[in-house]
């Protein structure tokens, strides 16, 4: 039981895990909470800004009222008889109609009138009330208190006296008065009552407006997603087009670059079959036609029998050298990771290279250089590249003139080194420029047979340098030579 119920438990935290993982879910939950939190802080910012606005208010009719009274104060002499009538009935309305207490101190600070009854010819000392005494009207001070709701204000009593230096003003006490401020609560929790109703609907309306924010949003890359699974099943090959958003459009541009590559593999791998069964043929039926040719002639001369099997041998390292071509290419076709990566001195490797290739040179009569412009040194893969440059020097001497030259320059730049090879060759046609990497292709098929090529050491040698992260162009001009260069970085990364 244990057991199922720990399953089960795993199976339900890894569908929540899923299901917040998914675009669709975050995008919901994006727009639901700034739906939510956007009615919070209005909610919030509509009750503070109601409280502060109705505590000023408050505060200006009360302070208003103070000096009205202030001056009656004056005008009766209250501060020294508290009998008068008519300011006792003001002190008892301004108290009732604020729900409050007003007290009249006098300037030695003794409580002159109290409306609750129960501090009068007391003492008070506050920080407020002295305050105001020193101050006059500068020393006004309100405080608004909204745990135990009330608003606290001084005022001062002040007495204009005329004289030949004109008005001075003296302050003979103060009033202070607390104001309740419980309408205003009630007030706040009726609003908070109305804001939190509207609130939930709101969130119902953005509960419901972000599920479908969410769907709508997400169905041009459902209608990606579906797509792509319509071509991996193979109902289609068609290219996808949804181009709803800037996005949605970069999407479907790399995938249908990626299926055009891959048709254009499909297609390549198609003709590389073919072409691999063509060229292991002819070397075949080549052999099979001398054979049955002697095979026919059992009486046929000595000679006869040597030319024969000299044109069988011939074949036979044709089709070696197809099958080694072959295998060489099989290899490159691997990963990088096969890559023998080590420090190679690159202008030791070429001088090498070279001195290979220069008994063949000298046996057509070219004349082979080498430019070297500075020692480089770069983590490469010696054998390959040394086969990947020996292929571009070889097809140079063997596509050549009579009487002509093959140039090796070397040089480099502070990230990769640059080898150039360029001939006075035959050329190749500018139609071809962009085929002469592909397997088996060749721009003379009957020179290439005389001098046996394969048509696939142009492939190995791009396959090389792809593997280093390095490229390699050509330009060539026909019947005047034929220039290829490769650029390989330095540093080998993978």
């Amino acid at each position: 039981m244990d057991f199922k119920t720990n399953v089960s438990n795993t199976f339900h935290r890894l569908k929540v895990v899923n299901v917040f993982r998914s675009l669709r879910a975050r995008i919901f939950v994006l727009v639901f909470l700034t739906g939510l939190i956007s009615c919070l802080v209005v909610h919030q910012v509509i009750l503070y800004n109601y409280e502060t606005r109705a505590v000023d208010v408050r505060k200006n009719e009360v302070q208003t009222q103070m000096r009205i009274l202030a001056d009656h104060l004056i005008t009766y002499g209250y501060l020294q008889d508290t009998t008068s009538e008519v300011v006792n009935a003001e002190l008892d309305l301004l108290a009732n109609l604020y729900d409050g207490r007003v007290m009249i101190i006098d300037d030695d600070l003794r409580i002159v009138k109290d409306t609750y009854g129960i501090s009068e010819d007391k003492v008070i000392i506050s920080e407020e009330v002295v305050n105001c005494l020193k101050n006059g009207n500068s020393g006004i001070t309100s405080v608004y208190d909204a745990q135990n709701h009330y608003i606290e204000i001084t005022t001062p009593i002040v007495e204009t006296i005329s004289s030949d230096n004109g008005d001075e003003e003296y302050v003979r006490g103060v009033i202070l008065i607390s104001v309740s401020t419980e309408y205003i609560t009630t007030t706040l929790d009726i609003l908070s009552q109305k804001a939190t109703r509207i609130e939930l609907i709101i969130i119902i309306v953005m509960f419901v407006f972000s599920l479908l924010s969410a769907n709508i949003l997400l169905r041009p890359f459902d209608r990606i997603t579906s797509a792509i699974n319509d071509i991996k099943a193979g109902y289609t090959m068609e290219e996808i087009s949804v181009p709803d958003y800037l996005e949605t459009e970069h999407i479907v541009n790399a995938f249908n670059q990626l299926l055009q590559r891959m048709k254009t593999l499909d297609d390549s791998r198609q003709e590389f079959v073919s072409n691999v069964s063509h060229e292991l043929k002819t070397p075949i039926t080549s052999m099979k036609v001398l054979a049955d040719t002697l095979l026919q002639q059992p009486d046929a001369p000595v000679d006869m029998y040597k030319d024969f099997m000299q044109d069988i041998s011939h074949e036979v390292d044709r089709e070696a050298q197809i099958i080694n071509d072959l295998l060489s290419l099989v290899k490159m076709d691997k990963t990088a990771a096969s890559l023998n990566i080590s420090s190679v001195d690159i202008n030791d490797m070429i001088e090498l290279i070279l001195k290979r290739l220069r008994p063949i040179a000298r046996k057509q009569n070219i004349e082979l250089t080498y430019d070297s412009r500075r020692a480089i040194t770069a983590e490469v893969d010696e054998v390959k590249l040394s086969l990947a440059i020996m292929n571009l020097v070889e097809n140079a001497i063997k596509y050549n003139k009579d009487s002509g030259w093959v140039k090796v320059i070397l040089d480099a730049d502070h990230q990769s080194f640059i080898v150039t090879v360029s001939d006075s060759g035959i050329g190749i046609p500018e139609d071809s420029l962009n085929l002469v990497f592909n397997r088996f292709y060749r721009v003379d098929k009957s020179r290439s047979r005389e001098i046996g090529g394969t048509g696939l050491g142009l492939s190995i040698t791009q396959s090389v340098i792809l593997m280093h992260r390095g490229t390699i162009d050509v330009s060539s001009v026909l019947d005047e030579g034929t220039t290829f260069i490769v650029k390989i970085p330095l540093s080998f990364t993978k």
